[in-house]
């Protein structure tokens, strides 16, 4: 057993394993990799604990039911999940199931550290709920209503064009207000956006009423 911390990597894609496995490796990680989910399911039970970097898009069993099927076996090992499709929809999934971030292949090696860094921390630190929950409900109170609307939407798991019918308002409008919601919250990328939004309950799909008047 290695006293680095282990990442295990699961992706059908040959090259993104020995890829990601070179890059943590010589950034001080120890790193199992596994063609399929299938297989990691196979050996979960006997394998060292750590942070798992899972593929979305694989055939038989794709990310989503190997991170369902983790839960159900009461696996607890931290999950940042990797989508090469730009998926919100499905990234949001992973992540009210309990995915730590998503990143989208090919990834940037800066935020794949950052994600895992935090993986870990999951582990280590176990941060109080609560206290999350609060803090998330202070930092939203910054947003406009209308910015709380379009933010309670991508937290849903929905496309700007639906977002856009849903609230009558252009795409373009859509984007303004979703940089917005960016920069107001400090968010270097969605996921960190939307953990926000997912600790303060947010993207539950109960209805947003809407009273800022249409932008």
């Amino acid at each position: 057993m290695s006293d680095k911390p282990l990442v295990h990597v699961i992706d059908d894609e040959e090259s993104v394993r020995r890829g990601a496995k070179f890059f943590l490796s010589a950034s001080g990680y120890a790193v199992r990799v596994w063609s399929s989910g299938i297989a990691f399911l196979k050996e979960v039970r006997h394998v060292e604990p750590g942070c798992i970097l899972l593929d979305i898009r694989m055939p038989e069993m794709d990310g989503i039911e190997v991170q369902q099927q983790l839960g159900a076996r009461g696996v607890t090992m931290p999950v940042i999940v990797l989508t090469g499709h730009g998926d919100v929809s499905v990234a949001v999934k992973a992540m009210k199931a309990g995915a730590v971030d998503f990143l989208e292949k090919p990834f940037d090696t800066d935020a794949l550290l950052d994600a895992i860094g935090r993986a870990f921390d999951r582990i280590t630190a176990g941060k109080d709920i609560s206290a999350r929950v609060a803090e998330a409900g202070v930092v939203l109170g910054i947003l406009s209503c209308r910015e709380r609307e379009v933010l309670e939407r991508l937290a849903q798991g929905l496309p700007n064009k639906t977002i856009a019918f849903d609230l009558g308002i252009s795409c373009r409008t859509v984007e303004v207000h979703r940089a917005n919601i960016m920069a107001k919250l400090h968010a270097r990328s969605l996921s960190e956006a939307l953990r926000i939004a997912f600790a303060a309950g947010m993207g539950q799909g109960r209805p947003v009423l809407s009273v800022a008047p249409r932008a």
